[in-house]
């Protein structure tokens, strides 16, 4: 029974223990640039490659081809594999757990366990090519939408490359799949690629802006005396009323990254009020650090607050939560 179970499963529990121990090794680092991209672009080409000869080797009664089909499928999961623990830990760190954006990273989380179980990759992956290709989807975007920041673009522009590129690297497997040429497959892929564009800004709201992350974040009075150093829980209405509060936080962007970041004061949900800060110059192994004063409260001013720290276009980085009480 143990022996089995070591065949079966002992390869998988090796590498998500594997995968475990990177996490935690190198979960405040960031992947560098060149890797993500020679990861991808071996990807890409290993997919395409097995677009095109899937179906003859499938069919294949040698055992050659078989073998062949077997191993450049295990080189294409590892492949996965190996991006989205990359990635986790970046995504991680900008996704804000109250929030919309949690969805994506769970699914992060979804297609990494995946990619690390051989038995389940079997049963959900090798039969049903488009669960492939949401893999292939997923994993291009989140690590695109990861590196093109580190190389200076806002994040609201990666998002945009992030989708349209995924979306045509499926080239391949669409011109195969309807026996098209490849002209009339980019233009399609091209217009596909717009739609899934005007997708990825309109739901920006869903998507962590890695990497960028809230690295401190904490709310002080903005008049202090001898008798209120430091800020009680629940805060008293009539202390907020009278001091005003500071929301101090320390944001990490990579370096050569310059982006605009609003603080959004929101009282049970509703906007009270959205600070424009100075842009974060990025490179700032502490954070670039920046605060927004608040003292103008409505006259009651009771119930649960929020400062949510979002970029310009409106992606959440992180959120401070406080309640004010009678």
């Amino acid at each position: 029974m143990i022996l089995a179970f070591a065949q079966t499963w002992g390869v998988s529990t090796a590498s998500f223990v594997g995968g475990l121990l990177t996490l935690f090794v190198f979960r405040r680092g960031l992947p560098h640039v060149g890797l993500i991209v020679g990861y991808l672009l071996l990807l890409w080409l290993l997919v395409a490659v097995l677009v095109q000869v899937r179906d003859t080797l499938v069919v294949s009664e040698r055992r050659a081809h078989r073998l062949v089909l077997t191993a450049t499928e295990y080189v294409v999961q590892t492949l996965y594999h190996g991006v989205l623990l990359f990635l986790l830990p970046a995504y991680w760190a900008a996704t804000t757990l109250t929030s919309v954006n949690v969805f994506f990273f769970l699914a992060l989380v979804a297609l990494a366990l995946l990619a690390t179980f051989d038995p389940w990759y079997q049963a959900v992956v090798h039969p049903y090519p488009l669960v492939g290709y949401v893999f292939f989807l997923v994993s291009l975007f989140g690590a695109l939408n990861l590196a093109l920041p580190l190389v200076g673009l806002p994040p609201v522009a990666a998002l945009a490359i992030a989708a349209w590129v995924a979306v045509v690297a499926l080239t391949p497997a669409l011109c195969r799949a309807r026996a098209w040429p490849w002209s009339r497959g980019l233009v399609v892929t091209g217009l596909i690629g717009m739609l899934a564009t005007s997708a990825a800004l309109v739901g920006r709201v869903a998507i962590p802006p890695a990497p960028l992350f809230l690295a401190e974040a904490r709310l002080g009075w903005n008049v202090v005396t001898i008798g209120s150093l430091e800020l009680p829980s629940p805060i008293p209405a009539e202390a907020v009323l009278r001091n005003g509060l500071v929301a101090h936080t320390a944001i990490y962007a990579p370096a050569g990254l310059k982006q605009p970041v609003d603080h959004v004061w929101r009282l049970e949900g509703q906007i009270i009020n959205v600070i424009r800060l100075t842009p974060v110059e990025g490179g700032r192994r502490e954070g670039y650090r920046t605060f927004s004063r608040k003292t103008g409260f409505p006259a009651d001013p009771k119930g649960r607050w929020t400062v949510d720290v979002t970029t310009a276009s409106g992606q959440l980085i992180g959120r401070m939560r406080f309640r004010v009480a009678p």
